[in-house]
């Protein structure tokens, strides 16, 4: 099971990107999918989340200008980042709940995350 983040870069300062991460492998289901951030220095902490049914959380530096969103076919997370902002510069990781089934069809559940997407806000 993997997850491969995309779509970080360099964006001037209120500029708009968007990142998606796509999860493949053996997987039966997936659960909370989510997006962390760490910049220099810092530990890393939450932005968003999305539970299966659609019903998000945000940290309060981001409300109101970013939106995650997800399509359950494509096993995929994305996080529509605007109004951008220097303070947003990080590394960011998705993490999914996910259940796979392994080399002899047993089902295991993991919490996994990314290889992470650098995102750079100029001012």
């Amino acid at each position: 099971v993997q997850l491969q983040a995309s779509g970080g870069g360099l964006v001037h300062y209120g500029g708009s990107l968007r990142i998606s991460c796509a999860a493949s492998g053996r997987i039966s289901r997936i659960d909370d999918m989510g997006w962390y951030r760490q910049s220099a220095g810092k530990q890393r902490e939450l932005v968003a989340t999305i539970k299966s049914d659609g019903s998000t959380i945000y940290a309060d530096s981001v409300k109101g200008r970013f939106s995650i969103s997800r399509d359950n076919a494509k096993k995929t997370v994305y996080l529509q980042m605007n109004s951008l902002r220097p303070e947003d510069t990080a590394v960011y990781y998705c993490n999914a709940e996910i259940l796979y089934y392994n080399d002899v069809e047993e089902p295991v559940a993991l919490r996994g995350w990314g290889q992470g997407t650098l995102v750079t806000v100029s001012s």
